[in-house]
């Protein structure tokens, strides 16, 4: 069963970049659908960037301002954040699953990393 373990969430002001990372601990890597999702205080858990080998997917609140990349050598999945708003605040979470069909809803995900919180305040 493949771990997850994300890193590099932070307190952010409005404007500002972060990068997330998340290491996978399985060498099949490349065969997973990899996501991030988000969930903010007393909201319901989010999708918002999927990756399956060439392809990617955004939420389109996101599009445009986050990037999804992989590095299956390294087998690590990270989530570049770019003009970041308060209303990105939340912790973020790393998913995957062994498949090639890209999906979107935290559901069809069996591998979780424990979350990182991202705070974007001025």
């Amino acid at each position: 069963q493949v771990q997850l373990t994300e890193s590099g969430g932070g307190l952010a002001r409005p404007g500002d970049s972060l990068k997330l990372s998340c290491a996978a601990s399985d060498r099949t890597f490349a065969n997973y659908v990899v996501a991030w999702f988000r969930q903010a205080p007393g909201q319901e858990r989010e999708f918002v960037a999927a990756s399956r080998r060439d392809t990617t997917r955004y939420s389109d609140s996101v599009k445009g301002r986050f990037t999804i990349s992989r590095d299956n050598w390294e087998n690590t999945v990270s989530l570049q954040m770019d003009s970041l708003k308060p209303e990105d605040t939340a912790v973020y979470y790393c998913a995957a699953r062994h498949t090639s069909i890209l999906r979107y809803g935290p559901e069809d995900y069996d591998h979780w990393g424990q979350g990182t919180e991202v705070t974007v305040s001025s």
